[in-house]
């Protein structure tokens, strides 16, 4: 039998075989608790009665679970020997009856991976944490089942927990002579469903409504995180936001929500941002803020709640067949996040950050030779894992984005409701979604389809402008253009600005138009006649999904007076196009830090400019020439300091300009400021460098031996806690000596006695863009060890290890030769692993490639 990674093809096979009524979950816990010997995993009890359809009797199938041992299973009465049906990944079914009851009896195994059921131990006091984690296929580590999106069912399950603990599911529960025991959930994919233990700190609110038949919805609202971070839980702003979007959902999609109660957990070293649960919403811990943080750290939180309540409905309620379409729920809730949150939330200018932050990660994932369609060629669960990318979430979304534009907003929530109220608790491909809009819109959306979801890669348009004699526009015109590898020219709804200086010295737009762009060239007829404008944004209020790029008049102007532009999405949108243009050799890295150092400091825009910050660090590190990095370094470490401390006073640009100053700190004067505002020999008046923000400064302290290792056990002894830990083992990483390198590597490499969250704070600070030298030696290695990590280890850590730990830092022509080696000897390597290998690589030869124009620009 084959093993863990299911592929589609049995998927299919085995939906159209069986269909499933109903499970029955009882897992024993207790066991999370007390001591346990060193021999084999921590373990758990979980036995599931399932009962199930077989479309044609006689017939075999299996069932899926990864334990360590199976104690009993019967199918239909019949006892059968584990050692014979199971072999540690799967359960072989052999002649089915009509129906069927499968019942398995198994010890399953507590995860340090965050995969399946997690059990973290809080440092701070002792107390022990579980939470699941399953998308895409981790449930069957925790109960066995038949792990595919479309084989739904309801669920009960009951769970005997230690003395003392909460236990959450989906469904509401009650405790009842030691067992709780949880409502039947609505008909739900195996990997929604969730379980969640411990001494959580937890709040409730409610939420009521009434509908438009006059019953009224109550939906009992819950909160809760570790009882070390309940001093910082600001339970209050994450309930307004929640009842904010649960308002707005139900304004516009006329589906009242299906699951009864909402919970949201924030829960310890999660891999992921969160979780759609039904009912039981998971979330990273670092959403709970334990020192100040910019307003954009808040409006990134309001984002994730509306996201993954969006998926209530997309996903949930209606949920993809198999992951080919998992776009059919990470696009909408991407869009639908940003949608609801510019208008139901305090963030309203949302979509900037959208077209600064979530389409970078799309436009970067949409070049790499790993870009597929939204609708992607997904054969198995480990190509599923990797498909939670830029292209499934932003390019979606922006896809989505431009879909509203093209057919009107009305239209596209009207299909909305239909598609709900169609395929309630089903499961959906893209022509049932596709189906309805052409109904609600009348327009030809296969056409759309094929255009925008079936072909990959991003078109770049650039305006063409003539001018008359009088200097007014004779002409304008957009030029489309794409790559090579992906030639498809698309069709795209967008708005045209022209912008101009006024007497004041700001750059205004005087004119705009929208305009269906087809093919290679679209005339704007409505800008005739214009006055000649100075900057031309081809793509202005961020209609369509395309890199935007300049004519030289635009450029000049940008060049000139970037932060003279008054709209602050137009300067955004002008920031992430040449943004671009550096990452595709097109203007040099140092003329975009020059940018930054002398605009950076009138962005208004806290999100903008802390995205700023990252490119202009990446700018430094990866697409600078090697002989001008120190140059470029200094260069942008002055510019922070001074910004850091002419910035207002306690003002949140000062802490994102303290912050970004910390990252680049490159001389020994930065190192003596970073010190001595940890000591309080030196204080910046308004700014608190609270324990988050110490963590930040020693982090580059640490790296260039500054601070040593009695220095961060001091800092541990003042934050003793599960996040002081995660700081401490990073900046104790990052120290420059090779016997530290040698000890992480054997930590992460050699050894899986690290949890998810210290593999990742380990490789963080092992790899430091200042000890290029002294990472030199683990390009062999690492070559060398990553088919066997993937082999041996967890996808997540297989992951975190390959993307974490490629030789980055050794941009040269021999890196990148050593990679394609590797690639060449290793073409029978898994297919998921390869693709890790192949986006690494094709970022090395873009570096290389900012790199040469870099260097070109030395001479001009």
């Amino acid at each position: 039998m084959p093993g863990e990674n299911l592929t589609r093809d049995e998927a299919r096979e085995r939906a159209a075989l069986l269909s499933v009524d109903g499970y029955e979950v009882s897992l024993d816990l207790r066991s999370a608790v007390g001591e346990h010997s060193d021999e084999g995993p921590r373990t758990f009890r979980s036995v599931t009665t399932v009962r199930f359809r077989c479309a044609e009797p006689g017939a075999s199938s299996f069932a899926d679970l990864i334990a360590p041992a199976v104690t009993a299973v019967s199918l239909n009465g019949r006892d059968l020997d584990p050692g014979q049906v199971f072999d540690g990944s799967r359960i072989l079914l052999e002649d089915l009856a009509a129906e069927n009851e499968l019942v398995v009896d198994a010890l399953c195994a507590y995860s340090r991976t965050g995969e399946g059921m997690h059990r973290f131990v809080d440092p701070e006091d002792g107390e022990v944490y579980l939470y699941t984690q399953y998308e895409p296929a981790d449930s069957r580590r925790v109960f066995a089942n038949f792990e595919q999106p479309d084989l739904k069912a309801p669920y009960r399950f009951e769970v005997r927990a230690p003395e003392g603990w909460t236990v959450w599911s989906n469904g509401a529960g009650e405790l009842t002579d030691g067992v709780w025991r949880f409502a039947e959930t609505k008909p739900i994919s195996t990997y929604i469903t969730c379980v969640v233990a411990g001494p959580y700190h937890y709040v409730t609110d409610s939420y009521e409504r009434v509908l438009e038949d006059g019953t009224r919805l109550e939906i009992p609202l819950g909160a809760m995180c570790r009882k070390g971070l309940a001093p910082h839980f600001d339970a209050d702003d994450v309930f307004l936001v929640t009842k904010q979007g649960l308002d707005f959902f139900h304004d516009h999609f006329d589906y009242p929500y299906p699951f009864g109660k909402y919970d949201q957990a924030f829960v310890p070293e999660y891999n992921l941002g969160a979780m759609e649960n039904p009912g039981m919403v998971t979330f990273r811990e670092e959403f709970i803020f334990r020192g100040k943080v910019t307003r954009a750290s808040y409006e990134g939180r309001a984002n994730v709640i509306l996201h993954e309540m969006a998926h209530m409905w997309f996903g949930d309620l209606v949920t993809m067949e198999w992951w080919d379409d998992l776009w059919l729920k990470e696009s909408f809730a991407d869009f639908m996040g940003a949608f609801a949150l510019v208008g139901a939330t305090r963030f309203t200018d949302g979509w900037i950050t959208f077209a600064n932050r979530r389409k970078a990660w799309a436009y970067r994932a949409d070049q790499l030779p790993s870009t597929h369609p939204i609708t992607a060629d997904i054969r198995d669960l480990q190509d599923a894992k990797l498909n939670f990318d830029g292209i499934t979430y932003a390019k979606g979304a922006s896809v989505l984005k431009q879909l509203v534009a093209y057919v009107g907003q009305d239209a596209f929530l009207e299909g909305a409701r239909r598609y709900f109220k169609r395929h309630a608790y089903g499961n959906t491909r893209l022509g049932d979604l596709l189906s309805v809009l052409e109904e609600t819109s009348g327009r030809d959306m296969a056409a759309w389809s094929r255009a925008w979801l079936q072909t990959a890669g991003v078109n770049s348009l650039t305006p063409q402008v003539l001018l008359r004699e009088d200097g007014r526009v004779d002409e304008l015109a957009i030029v489309q253009e794409a790559a090579e590898s992906h030639p498809e020219l698309r069709p795209h709804r967008v708005a045209v600005g022209l912008y101009r200086r006024d007497d004041s010295g700001t750059l205004e737009r005087y004119a705009q138009a929208e305009t269906d762009v087809e093919g290679a060239r679209t005339v704007v007829a409505e800008l005739a006649g214009a006055e000649a404008p100075d900057l031309v944004l081809v793509n202005d209020d961020d209609l369509t999904y395309c890199k935007t790029r300049f004519d030289e008049t635009s450029l000049a102007a940008l060049r000139d007076g970037l932060g003279d532009i008054t709209d602050p999405l137009a300067r955004a949108l002008c920031w992430s196009a040449l943004w671009n243009m550096t990452r595709d050799a097109l203007l040099p890295a140092r003329e975009f830090i020059g940018l930054v150092v002398r605009f950076a400091g009138q962005e208004t825009d806290i999100g903008v400019l802390q995205m700023l910050h990252a490119w202009a660090e990446s700018a430094a590190v990866h697409y600078t020439a090697a002989g001008r990095r120190a140059e470029a370094g200094r260069e942008l470490s002055r510019s922070a300091s001074a910004r850091m401390h002419s910035a207002e006073a306690g003002s949140e640009h000062q802490l994102a300009w303290a912050r970004f100053f910390a990252r680049v700190a490159d001389t020994p004067a930065d190192f003596e400021l970073l010190t001595s505002l940890l000591d309080g020999t030196v204080a910046l008046p308004g700014l608190d460098v609270d324990q988050e923000l110490r963590w930040v400064f020693l982090e580059p302290l640490a790296a260039h031996g500054a601070a040593d290792e009695k220095r961060l056990d001091a800092e541990l002894a003042r934050d003793d806690t599960a996040s002081g830990k995660r700081h401490h083992v990073r900046c104790l990483a990052a120290r420059p000596s090779a016997a530290v390198k040698a000890r992480c590597w054997a930590q992460v490499v050699e050894s899986d006695a690290l949890s998810n969250a210290l593999v990742e704070a380990t490789i963080s600070g092992f790899a430091q863009a200042s000890q290029r030298e002294l990472l030199a030696p683990y390009t062999e290695k690492y070559f060398a060890a990553i088919e066997r990590v993937w082999t041996e280890r967890s996808i997540q850590i297989g992951m975190d290890v390959v993307r974490g730990l490629f030789p980055s830092f050794q941009d040269s022509r021999a890196t990148l030769d050593a990679t394609d080696a590797w690639l060449t000897s290793h073409e029978d390597a898994a297919p998921a692993l390869r693709r890790l290998v192949l986006e690494s690589r094709d970022d090395l030869a873009r570096a290389l490639r900012g790199q040469a124009c870099d260097e070109a620009a030395a001479g001009r």
